[in-house]
């Protein structure tokens, strides 16, 4: 799906199960610690996944350990994302020479569970759904407007090493497979992104990539 998003050389891996055994660097295993099997998966087949990205860079596939945020740390000179949710794993990965900072997201292409369109939503975001459900009702564009927000801030915190709260961006999703976010922080250094959607089966994946030089930080 990633490779539909993202255009050369950004390196991309996808899995859509778990059932190649991954074997983690000791540093990973410690941060696993007593993990319950859910858990372990996801955090092992994802990393396989980073590696292969790396591997694809013809970067020396090394230990991704989670940053103060959870956020992946990367070796130097190497930028990305990760994200998995239930039947989907993947990483996109490009050295920091040619981009700034990636975010990737995916979610099961279903409805938001009751709550999270409100909880998660600004009041413009709010406003334009009828319209999109209009333009085409078999997308769930809760849950996508979900999914372009924690991309956001994927690619966000790298770079300013800033929170950003599901109010302090307004995303418009565009029916065409794009999205813009608008950061709202009054004292932000970067306007906003410009993403890419995609729902393929029972999955939807968003992504933003920004090429090395287009952000002021």
């Amino acid at each position: 799906m990633l490779e539909q998003l993202f255009p050369p050389p950004i390196a991309v891996a996808e899995r859509y199960h778990d059932d190649e055994p991954v074997e983690l660097f000791p540093e990973e295993e410690a941060r696993l610690g007593n993990a319950v099997p859910k858990r372990r998966s996801e955090f092992s087949t994802v990393r396989a996944c980073a590696r292969e990205a790396m591997r694809a860079l013809d970067v020396e596939p090394a230990a991704i350990l989670p940053g103060p945020k959870r956020e992946p740390l990367w070796p130097e000179g190497v930028v990305g994302s990760l994200t998995h949710c239930a039947g989907y794993r993947a990483a996109a990965l490009a050295r920091s020479t040619d981009f700034a900072t990636i975010g990737i997201d995916a979610e099961p292409h279903k409805p938001a569970p009751d709550g999270v369109l409100g909880a998660i939503a600004i009041p413009s975001e709010i406003g334009r759904m009828a319209g999109l459900r209009a333009a085409d009702p078999k997308i769930c564009w809760d849950r996508l407007l979900f999914s372009a927000k924690e991309t956001t801030y994927k690619a966000w915190f790298p770079v300013t090493k800033r929170w950003l709260g599901f109010e302090d961006a307004d995303i418009t999703l565009d029916a065409d497979g794009t999205f813009h976010s608008r950061v709202l922080l009054a004292d932000t250094p970067i306007a906003g992104f410009d993403g890419r959607w995609l729902v393929q089966g029972d999955i939807l994946v968003t992504a933003i990539a920004v090429p090395a030089g287009e952000l002021s930080v």
